[in-house]
């Protein structure tokens, strides 16, 4: 076993993670700062973000920072912390002119003024863009910053298994260092995960296949409980068949969804946003619209259609280029003259880490931040374009806040625990035992998600996903059968398979229970919104008979529960 020492260790390396590490250091040159992630940092799924960063910017046009206060709490089906909301819209310009001091390209206006689209759900356009490469570029501006810092220093192709603590503080991690499989003990004063959503744990998804529940696992093993996490968003517009993200830019820029009929169906839903409702709405209606028979059946499965084909060509290619590239690369289709097929698709996680408004855990030094995190201001239902700002906000709120209190910290790791650990990965998983096929366990998992914890729920479906969800938990032996070091993936896959049990089962309890319709968790068997019941957060704390739920208040300042329409 071999040990290291770091001031703070920020795990995970896309926006929150980067932000985090930019903020911290400029905080204090004198720490030693660790980002440790299991791919190589460019190759974080927040590349993958398209569409925008929601801002307001600017007030003389009508747009405010109460507007998108209101917009995100009203998306969020109520659900959001109110005070959270409020510190994410008012610190957003800022973080979208610190970017661009840092280089980021943004999208501009014929007059030079920074750019901006409209966005589902959104009473301004105030999706600032970079074409439709937002993500990608924002992580090459903050990764190029973040190099120009000599006290950060990047652990990539690292994997870490657990959190160590004492009964009330954080001090370390343990990992494997891939590319030799060597177990190491991190020493640190403060952490922070940002390890993004665990979005594996469905087949059709936007995620990238690195994109799994471990960073969420080892907390809630860690007794720190995960909250909401029944709430799941289903993008509507994941590409039929491969669930590649058709980015809500399209429609911001003027795409429409059509039916098989090729009628414009959404007014049916949302009669004043149509397109652009909130997301929730969006996708339930296009299963609607699937459901009473008006969807198209290709590749086995059932969708609608978006059309850009009327904004032109030239718009297409400038505003839309990599959709217009997915489009043609992955379904050998142009969308300058023809449809895209889509359909809901498994996007975010508005649930996660249980955080408090300064994205600290209960566990003293140790904070969460972006998707992985659970403010909360996402509520039931997020925004779009208001994930990358959460990553960027929180990112450099507990960047900040770790460098104060790791400058004033000191500790030790505990030794039993690092050795008690190694046990469990050395003994009990890579030479454990037993006859399931990991990857056959995962597509069962997988299917088990995507047909009963999908847009639509209801108690027998869920009932019966955490009973299935509970024997592949007791069939998944930890077993490895490549017994090489180097870039063991079979040995990463089944402890990623081992996380994402864990957390789906967490999914599936805090639905089961939630006798309700709020956002994005709709239960067909409980149609109505019920506040007077379920206007409350889900605590999910880890026990070895499952996930024990509890309850937790929702914070209310302004802006009282009502009806949403679009």
């Amino acid at each position: 076993m071999d040990f290291l020492s770091y001031d703070i260790v920020i795990v995970g390396s896309g926006i929150a993670g980067l932000r985090a590490a930019i903020e911290a250091s400029r905080a204090n040159r004198k720490l030693r700062i660790a980002v440790i992630t299991k791919v190589q940092a460019m190759r974080s799924h927040s590349v993958s973000a398209e569409g925008g960063t929601a801002a307001a910017l600017y007030p003389e046009k009508g747009d405010s920072v109460e507007s998108h206060v209101y917009d995100t709490v009203k998306g969020s089906d109520f659900l959001a912390d109110q005070d959270a909301v409020e510190r994410l819209c008012s610190m957003m310009p800022t973080e979208v002119y610190q970017l661009e001091h840092w280089g980021m390209p943004w999208s501009r206006n014929e007059d030079g003024r920074l750019a901006q689209r409209p966005f589902g759900g959104y009473s301004f356009p105030r999706a600032v863009f970079a074409s439709d490469k937002v993500g990608f570029f924002e992580m090459q501006t903050l990764y190029d910053t973040a190099l120009k810092y000599a006290n950060i220093e990047f652990l990539q192709e690292w994997f870490v298994t657990s959190i160590v603590y004492d009964d009330s503080r954080f001090q370390g991690l343990t990992a494997i260092e891939m590319k030799s499989g060597d177990f190491y003990a991190i020493k640190a004063k403060a952490g922070i995960i940002a390890t993004g959503g665990p979005g594996r744990l469905y087949s059709f998804a936007t995620y990238g296949h690195s994109s799994t529940a471990e960073g969420l696992a080892m907390v809630y093993r860690a007794g720190i409980p995960l909250k909401d996490m029944e709430f799941v968003q289903f993008h509507p517009t994941g590409l039929v068949p491969s669930g590649i993200l058709i980015t809500e830019g399209a429609r911001g820029d003027g795409g429409v969804l059509i039916n098989k009929d090729g009628e414009r169906f959404m007014a049916r839903y949302a009669p004043e946003k149509k397109d652009l409702a909130a997301r929730d709405v969006v996708s339930r209606a296009i299963m609607d619209e699937i459901n009473q028979g008006r969807g198209v059946k290709s590749e086995g499965l059932e969708h609608v259609y978006i059309d850009l084909r009327h904004l032109g060509a030239e718009k297409i290619k400038e505003r839309l280029s990599t959709i217009r590239e997915i489009a043609i690369k992955f379904n050998n289709i142009d969308p300058v003259n023809t449809l895209i097929p889509v359909r809901p698709v498994c996007h975010y996680f508005m649930g996660g880490i249980d955080t408090n408004i300064d994205g600290a855990t209960k566990l003293s030094g140790l904070w969460a931040a972006g998707e992985c995190a659970c403010v909360s201001v996402n509520g039931a239902n997020r925004m779009g374009a208001n994930s990358t700002a959460e990553c960027l906000v929180w990112g450099k709120i507990t960047g900040s806040e770790a460098a104060k209190y790791a400058a004033k910290s000191s500790g030790e790791i505990s030794k039993q625990a690092v050795e008690q650990e190694q046990k469990r990965i050395h003994d009990g998983i890579f030479h454990g035992k037993g006859g399931e096929n990991p990857y056959e366990i995962k597509k069962e998992m997988q299917r088990i998600m995507d047909r009963y914890v999908y847009v639509y729920r209801d108690g027998e479906g869920l009932s019966q996903a955490l009973k299935l969800i509970r024997g592949l938990k007791k069939r998944a032996y930890r077993h490895v059968d490549d017994r090489s070091s180097e870039y063991n993936t079979n040995f990463t896959n089944v402890l990623e398979l081992d996380a994402n049990l864990e957390v789906s089962e967490a999914v599936v309890a805090g639905a089961l229970a939630r006798t309700e319709s709020r956002g994005a968790h709709a239960r067909v068997d409980y149609p109505k919104r019920d506040d007077a019941k379920w206007l409350k957060h889900t605590l999910a704390y880890y026990s070895s008979d499952g996930p024990k739920l509890d309850y937790t208040a929702v914070v209310i300042t302004k802006y009282k529960p009502a009806e949403r329409k679009y």
